[in-house]
Parts: C-alpha cells; sequence; structure tokens
C-alpha cells in the first residue's frame, strides 16, 4: 500500500508502507531506502 509521509516541514515522500512507529511516524520503502516521518492525511470532497 503506497503511503505518503512528511518530513521536515516542506518534504513529503511517498512509497510502500514498511511499519508504524510509537512515536506516531511510520516508516516507508523507496527502492531499497527507508524513511521516516509523519503520515500525510487525507481528505474527501464534500
Amino acid at each position: 500500500m503506497l503511503k505518503t509521509i512528511l518530513m521536515g516541514s516542506r518534504v513529503y515522500v511517498q512509497g510502500t508502507f514498511v511499519r508504524r512507529l510509537d512515536n506516531g511516524k511510520i516508516i516507508v520503502r523507496v527502492g531499497k531506502r527507508l524513511f521516516a516521518g509523519f503520515p500525510v492525511t487525507t481528505r474527501t470532497a464534500g
């Protein structure tokens, strides 16, 4: 499952979900690299 995370104030990374950490961050994989950051919430039009 693809997830988008926020690293810092303006850097977004999209990759395959790996796991959720205790501090609320998640880990995603892009190729062979792992990135940790806060998940970006989705909005629905309405």
